[in-house]
């Protein structure tokens, strides 16, 4: 991802030790281990770094106050291994997602667990500055509560189309308010801290590869709630396409004569999906969000396919019992295997915790 932030620079902001990706590999493999630790000679032999460099990194990050000492381990020859550790609590970042009705904000430490949580509504239909003080103001809150010390940045997560480079929305569904807003930059000035912004459904799946990236593969993350987008991870990263607009998978056109939708077309995948759910035709949902997921398999032969939104999580095992049955009667078809259907873990929280992920992936070489 571009891992660049807009915006002053708050404490801790910018750490000497993570100046290199041998340093966010090895920073990686202390969140992993967890509270066990791991040793400088176990550092060198999964990095393939020297034991000389994987001394002075681990020197750096003592020094930063992000790893620490965890005891002793016993050796098979000579003296016992100095273990080190993660310090989760030595930095800290934020995550916003404004939906189209509600805010929601969280503060996480370095591996990512909640500290602390605010919800509030949000007027996504406001003009545009009223809404960027209202969320501002409850990031500010969050910050006061906490008192968090060590605040990395930012990670905003809102409705595409968005330009994530430059953190420039585009014409949300609905909302042409937004169109050429810069966001990422106009609540980098209000918050004095580095900001990064990406569409919902990247944040989520972002926060859902991040910690294990090695199990996932490739996957999509199909998010049905105000609105219908996907997330992508392709070969353990998120991809976004050439201008970040990939995974506008609502407006996929599956009924030439259908329903017009919010973006001009015609019966799009999301407008479909949208007035199944009003009409509380759920099973109708469920098959037609898993006549989209078939075409993602098909088009990308992804490993998985997992589900959230606020309306996959009222009824969970409906949907992915309508999902997973279409899917499977489209491998019986072309005689592939199934591919696995999920609900997202994290619940409702999985889009927020993601958006703390695009301020602390790129500390640990990833997303």
């Amino acid at each position: 991802m571009n891992s660049t932030m807009s915006g002053a620079a708050g404490p801790g902001a910018n750490l000497s030790a993570l100046r290199s990706h041998n340093a966010a590999l090895v920073l990686r493999l202390l969140r992993d281990a967890g509270e066990d630790g791991v040793s400088r000679l176990e550092l060198a032999d999964r990095t393939g770094l020297t034991p000389q460099a994987v001394s002075k990194i681990t020197a750096r990050l003592r020094d930063e106050g992000l790893a620490a000492e965890a005891g002793r381990r016993a050796s098979t020859g000579g003296k016992p291994r100095t273990v080190l550790r993660l310090v989760p609590d030595a930095r800290h970042a934020i995550g916003l997602h404004l939906d189209r009705d509600e805010l929601t904000a969280v503060l996480v430490d370095l591996a990512g667990a909640p500290v602390a949580l605010r919800t509030a509504r949000f007027d996504f239909g406001a003009p545009a500055e009223r809404a960027l003080t209202a969320a501002a103001s409850e990031v500010e809150a969050l910050i006061a509560d906490t008192a968090a010390e060590g605040l990395l940045g930012v990670g905003v997560a809102a409705p595409g189309p968005l330009d994530h480079g430059s953190g420039v929305l585009h014409r949300v569904t609905g909302f042409p308010q937004w169109d050429g807003l810069p966001l990422r930059d106009a609540f980098a000035r209000r918050l004095g801290l580095p900001v990064v912004l990406d569409k919902d459904t990247n944040a989520a799946a972002l926060g859902l590869a991040a910690p294990a990236s090695d199990s996932f593969g490739s996957f999509a993350y199909l998010h049905l709630g105000t609105g219908l987008g996907a997330g992508l991870v392709l070969g353990g990263g998120v991809y976004r396409g050439a201008r970040t607009d990939a995974g506008e998978f609502g407006h996929q056109v599956v009924q030439l004569d259908g329903p017009r939708c919010g973006c001009g077309n015609y019966g799009c995948l999301e407008a479909l999906c949208l007035a199944a759910v009003a009409r509380g035709a759920q099973e109708r949902a469920a098959r037609l969000l898993g006549v989209g997921a078939a075409n993602l398999v098909r088009l990308l032969d992804i490993d998985r396919v997992l589900l959230g939104g606020r309306v996959v999580l009222a009824a969970p095992e409906s949907y992915v019992r309508g999902v997973a049955a279409v899917l499977a009667e489209d491998a019986a078809r072309t005689s592939r295997a199934t591919v696995p259907v999920d609900v997202v873990r994290g619940g409702a929280r999985a889009v927020v915790e993601g958006a703390a992920q695009l301020v602390l992936a790129p500390l640990f070489a990833l997303g």
